[in-house]
Formats: C-alpha cells, structure tokens, sequence
C-alpha cells in the first residue's frame, strides 16, 4: 500500500524536515527561508481541487455530472487531467484515472456492480473542452489518487522555485539543489532493499500493491516498483502503470522507454534495474531482497 511505503528511511545531511498530514497520509518538507509552511498550504489547496474524498472538491463534481454534463474546472485540475490521459497512451491505458469507476463508485461507495464497474474504466471516455472536463458516461468516476501526490509534489517545486529542497508525500518525492541519502523499503523482509546518494536532481516514486490491492490490472510477477526521472507527475503514474502491467506489456514498455529509471522488486526475489535509474545516484548499496 503506496501509503505506508515512506520511501525515505535515512537523511543524514539534512535534519530539519517538517511533518504534515496532507492526502491521507504524511508529508515531509524541507525548504529554505521556512517555505515549508507556504509548500505545505498550496498542496493543501491542490487535494481540496483534485480528491475524490471531499464531496464539494473540483473532481468529486466531475464525477457527479457523468453522463449528463461537462464541469469548469481550475488550471490545475485540467492539467492534471489532461497529463494523466497523455501517460494513459504511453502506457498502452494500464494507466487509467476512470478507475475511479471500480474505486469509488463499486468498492467505496457501492453504487454500481464489479462488471459494469470494470466496463467503465476507459480513458477515452473523458472529454476535455477548453476548461470543462466530461465523462461520457453515467456511473464513470476519476480517480487521481495514481498521479496526485506526485503532481502535488512538482507543483510545489515549480511554485516555490527554491536554489535546494526536500518533499515527499509517502512514495513519492523530489530532492533538488543538494544530496541526500535516499533508501528503497523492501516489503519481503521489512528492512532496506537499496540506498545511496542522488549525483543530480531527481523524483523519485515508489509502491506496491501487496497490501491494499488497490491497483487493477494484469496477473503479473512484479511486487514493487520504483520510477526515478525529472518529473515527479511522470514518476507516479508510471510506477502505477508498471504494477498494473502484465509482464510482456512492461518489458516493453521498458525497452520503448530507457530514459526512464525503473527499479524492480519481483514476488520471487530478484531485482531489474536499468541504467537510467543507476545514473541518478553516485553509488547505490542493493541488498539481498530474500532473507
């Protein structure tokens, strides 16, 4: 469960992050000039526009008006949107936000059947025009809970334009203008599964889906991925879309895509890792992921 994976176990050159609740879960801010306060009040004000738990939120309203109508919605939430349905081609639609119709409106709040749930997840169902957002049909529901925290977290970077930094919201964080020494949790024996210094600015965005099974998709071998790149809304899609993945579809995906750092973790033990993901870090310490 994304969640519960703080993918950042060990900070020894910096101490002085601040801790938040924020998206359900915790947030951990380092700024300069006590910015952490400001980046912490934004990405508030990006749940209370993109989550699908509050009922008055931009999104929740997107939902409401499925099948009868389109909504205006703020800058953010079409870019957010708009970016989630680009990731949804490139990653041949594993990565899809009208899960939500399973997520909400099946298992959350019972409204609609598992098999009707299922036939309306489709990305291609969702209608930009101009700033209103549609959903084609009646029962579709967006859910951005695979691209949120990620977004939130480049967003207040890109906001707040400071020389250094330190957020993460869970499994998802950026690291800019300094090193740190990050560190991978491994889920089959609870201890560390890699650790090591960034050499360049990253995001980083890891999860799993072995405790809430809150991801739909394919049968497949993998246990945890891990996503390094630039871009942290990119990252946390594309760690999403990898858990959903059958494993040809992500071999492929892959190979399409070696700019990307992928860091994987299977159900039987062994690790890939590419060389795009190496390049992030001056040394990188893996360890045996079986006891």
């Amino acid at each position: 469960m994304k969640f519960l994976i703080l993918l950042i176990l060990l900070s020894l050159s910096f101490s002085q992050e601040k801790l938040f609740y924020l998206m359900g879960t915790y947030a951990l801010i380092e700024l300069p000039g006590g910015k952490e306060y400001q980046a912490y009040r934004y990405m508030k004000n990006l749940e209370e526009k993109l989550s699908d738990y509050m009922e008055d939120s931009e999104v929740s309203r997107i939902n409401k008006s499925a099948g009868v109508g389109c909504e205006k919605v703020s800058e953010e939430t079409l870019e957010v949107i708009k970016k989630a349905l680009e990731i949804s081609k490139r990653t041949y639609g594993f990565f899809d936000i009208t899960v939500g119709a399973y997520t909400i409106n099946y298992k959350r709040k019972g409204l609609i059947g598992e098999e009707e749930a299922r036939r309306l997840i489709d990305y291609r169902k969702v209608k930009v025009e101009g700033d209103r957002i549609c959903l084609l049909e009646k029962g579709m529901a967006i859910d951005l809970g695979g691209i949120g925290k990620g977004y939130a977290v480049q967003k207040a970077y890109e906001r707040l334009k400071t020389p250094w930094g330190f957020i993460s919201i869970a499994g998802d964080l950026r690291v800019w203008g300094h090193k740190r020494l990050l560190a991978i949790f491994n889920p089959i024996n609870n201890t560390l599964l890699a650790e090591g210094y960034n050499s360049k600015d990253l995001c980083l965005s890891t999860g799993g889906n072995y405790l809430r099974k809150h991801i739909i998709g394919k049968e497949n071998s993998l246990l945890q991925a891990t996503v390094a790149y630039h871009d942290c809304t990119i990252t946390d899609a594309l760690e999403t879309a990898l858990l959903a993945m059958e494993d040809e579809s992500r071999e492929r995906f892959i190979k399409e895509n070696p700019h990307i750092g992928v860091f994987l973790l299977f159900k039987d033990g062994s690790l890939f890792i590419n060389r795009a993901f190496m390049e992030y870090f001056e040394s990188l310490k893996i360890y045996p992921a079986s006891p």
